[in-house]
């Protein structure tokens, strides 16, 4: 996998914010393989999830690994790790030298259709620490990630995010805008995003 890190970078000029897209990170054979493989090996899991005092099943799977004693919460779900397996670790290893940054732990979520999402939200949990780095790796179909700043409403961003493709975000970027990725009505293939985090 000594291919996998590719230097190009696109860097997001948005105010109270620190974001950098790697369109090609990983070469499309790898970004394949990698997919392919987390397709059919991951424990995946739906959670259920409370919204305005209503129970829904989450519309994604998702999977936790990472470090042994290092739990996740979000939304009210408590997520425990399984063991970094050969493939994530290798993974994490390329990307913490593209970020500069060790990690904890990798979320993955699997949006298996257009009708999966992930609503508007700030990766700003307290075991994040203050301003988290938090790595995004996006395999599979591309989605439309979209940014809006919390006071300032002329702030918005959308993205593609290709197969293959890393996005980093870090320095005050959790405090200041929220992230979504919508559902949409096109006929769509499956997508399998990993977001690195070190929880401290």
């Amino acid at each position: 996998m000594n291919s996998l890190f590719q230097s190009d970078r696109i860097v997001l000029n948005l105010p109270d914010a620190e974001i950098i897209y790697f369109p090609t990170f990983l070469k499309k054979e790898e970004a394949d393989a990698v997919f392919n493989e987390l397709i059919l090996n991951t424990p995946w899991q739906q959670d259920e999830i409370t919204v305005y005092g209503k129970k829904h099943l989450q519309p994604r799977l998702t999977a936790l690994y990472g470090n042994e004693g290092k739990p996740y919460s979000y939304s009210n779900i408590i997520m425990q790790p399984h063991p970094w397996t050969s493939l994530l670790q290798k993974i994490k290893s390329h990307i913490e030298s593209a970020s500069e940054t060790n990690f904890t732990t990798v979320l993955l979520n699997y949006y298996r259709n257009g009708s999966d999402s992930n609503g508007w939200h700030a990766d700003n949990e307290k075991e994040l620490g203050t301003n988290p780095i938090i790595a995004s790796l996006s395999l599979g179909a591309e989605r439309t990630f979209q940014l809006k700043h919390n006071s300032d409403s002329t702030q918005k961003k959308s993205l593609i995010l290709e197969h293959g493709s890393l996005l980093l975000m870090q320095g005050t970027t959790q405090h200041f805008w929220k992230h979504q990725i919508p559902k949409t009505s096109k006929p769509i293939d499956s997508r399998i995003n990993l977001t690195f985090r070190k929880i401290e």
